[in-house]
C-alpha cells in the first residue's frame, strides 16, 4: 500500500534497531520557518496509516521549524495558495485526485521551484496524467503481503538516508513498480528481492529515490504503509530528510547516476534456455542460477549492455567448469567479453571471476554458457560496471 514523505538531516532521534544501523547525525543549524502542505485525498484504496502519518509530519515540523497544513480538498491546488508552501507532500493518495486546472497549477508550482514528496501510495495516483508519472518517478504495479525484507542503502550522502547503515531489515508492504526509475532519478534505497517473496523487478528494485523536476525537486519513498512505520526513529528521520530536501532547505545531488555498477542475482533472469534456480545456503538470497549445461543461456532485461566496462561473477562448481560469454541484445548478440569459470571444489564453495569488457553493444545483457558435458557451474550474482 502506501506511505508518506520526508527528508532532511536526521535530527530525529536515531536508535539502534535489530536490523538497521542508525548513526546519530550532528544537529542541524536552526533554519528560517517554512510551510508544507500534506495532501491525502484518496479516490481508491484508503490507507489506515494516513492519520498517523499526518500527525508524524506535524510532530516533525514542530521539532524542526516548519508548519504543516493538512487537507484533502483539491481546491488547495491553485497558484496563489501553492505559492505559500515550500513543499507539497502526497501522503498515500490514490486514484484521480486533481482535475485538469489543479494539475496545471501543481505542474507550474513544481517546475517553477516548488517541492514534491510522495509517500507510499503516492505512486498509485493520477495514472492518466503523464507529468505526474515523471514527477513521482514510477507508478505502482502491485504488491505481495506485508513481510520483512532487507532494504539496501545505495546513497548515504542524501540527508534522508545519511543516518542508515548499509542494510535495514524491516516489515512493510513492498511495492512493485511498472517501470524502473533508475535512469531518471537518483536511487537512494533498493530492496534485496532475495530477502522476501513477491518482488517482480528482476533483482533491481528501487524503493526510495529523488530527482530534479524543472526548477523544483521530487522525492519519493515506497515505505510507510503500516501505522507502525511512523513510530520507527529511522523512518521518521528518512521522512524529515526528504521533507527538507523537497522544501529546498538542504541541498543534495539527486541527478541520475551515470556509470556506477549494477549487481544482479543470477536467478533473476527474464529469459533463459536450459537453466533453473538452484538452492544453495551460502549463496546470496540462498539461490543461484544453476543446472547449467553447454549451450544454455540467461537474459537480464533489467541490465543494459550499453557502456559496460567490466564484468564479475560469484560462481561455484563441482563439475567441469566452463566459460561465460557476456553478450549484448540477445543470446547470439555481440560478445562484450569472456571469462573462465574453474572447478571451485564444491557447489557451495564460491569464488569471484572477472574480466574487462571490450566489445560494444546495446540492449539487455545476456550470459551464454559453454564447456564440457554435464552440469558445468552455478552463478550466484554478477556485477556490471560502466
Amino acid at each position: 500500500m502506501r506511505s508518506f514523505i520526508a527528508r532532511g538531516l536526521a535530527t530525529a532521534a536515531a536508535a539502534t534497531m535489530a536490523a538497521a544501523t542508525v548513526l546519530v547525525p550532528a544537529a542541524a543549524q536552526a533554519a528560517a520557518p517554512y510551510e508544507v502542505l500534506v495532501f491525502s485525498k484518496t479516490a481508491g484504496f484508503r490507507h489506515d496509516a494516513i492519520p498517523t502519518g499526518i500527525q508524524t509530519i506535524r510532530d516533525l515540523g514542530a521539532a524542526n521549524g516548519f508548519t504543516v497544513t493538512a487537507t484533502e480538498d483539491a481546491g488547495a491546488f491553485n497558484a496563489s495558495n501553492l505559492a505559500t508552501y515550500e513543499a507539497v507532500i502526497f501522503l498515500s493518495t490514490t486514484g484521480d485526485v486533481l482535475n485538469d486546472t489543479q494539475q496545471t497549477a501543481f505542474q507550474n508550482y513544481v517546475n517553477g521551484g516548488g517541492g514534491y514528496f510522495g509517500i507510499h501510495a503516492a505512486a498509485d495516483t493520477e495514472y492518466g496524467w503523464p507529468y505526474y508519472g515523471q514527477l513521482v518517478g514510477a507508478w505502482f504495479s502491485g504488491h505481495p503481503a506485508i513481510q520483512q525484507a532487507t532494504v539496501k542503502t545505495e546513497d548515504n550522502t542524501h540527508p534522508a538516508t545519511s543516518h542508515l547503515g548499509p542494510t535495514w531489515s524491516r516489515s512493510d508492504e513492498w511495492y512493485n513498480y511498472g517501470t524502473n526509475p533508475r535512469s531518471t532519478a537518483r536511487v537512494l534505497q533498493s530492496l534485496d528481492e532475495g530477502s522476501y517473496s513477491g518482488g517482480t523487478m528482476n533483482g533491481d528494485h528501487p524503493i526510495t529515490w529523488c530527482h530534479p523536476q524543472g526548477s523544483g525537486r521530487s522525492f519519493y519513498t515506497g515505505l510507510g504503509h503500516t501505522i507502525q512505520s511512523y513510530a520507527e526513529p529511522a523512518f521518521r528521520a528518512l521522512l524529515l530528510g526528504g521533507i527538507k530536501y523537497a522544501a529546498g532547505q538542504v541541498a543534495a545531488d539527486c541527478s541520475p547516476r551515470t556509470g556506477g555498477s549494477t549487481t544482479v542475482e543470477g536467478e533473476a533472469y527474464t529469459s533463459n534456455f536450459g537453466v533453473q534456480p538452484a538452492n544453495h545456503g551460502p549463496a546470496s538470497g540462498g539461490r543461484t542460477v544453476g543446472y547449467i549445461d553447454n549451450g544454455d543461456w540467461a537474459g537480464y532485461a533489467s541490465v543494459n549492455a550499453s557502456g559496460a566496462k567490466t564484468f564479475s561473477a560469484r560462481v561455484s562448481s563441482a563439475g567441469a567448469g566452463g566459460t561465460i560469454r557476456v553478450r549484448a541484445g540477445s543470446q547470439t548478440g555481440t560478445v562484450l567479453g569472456t571469462v573462465t569459470v574453474p572447478n571451485t571444489g564444491s557447489w557451495d564453495t564460491f569464488r569471484t571471476v572477472s574480466t574487462n569488457l571490450t566489445g560494444t553493444g546495446s540492449g539487455p545483457v545476456f550470459l551464454t554458457f559453454s564447456g564440457g558435458s554435464g552440469s558445468l557451474f552455478d552463478v550466484d550474482t554478477f556485477t556490471i560496471t560502466k
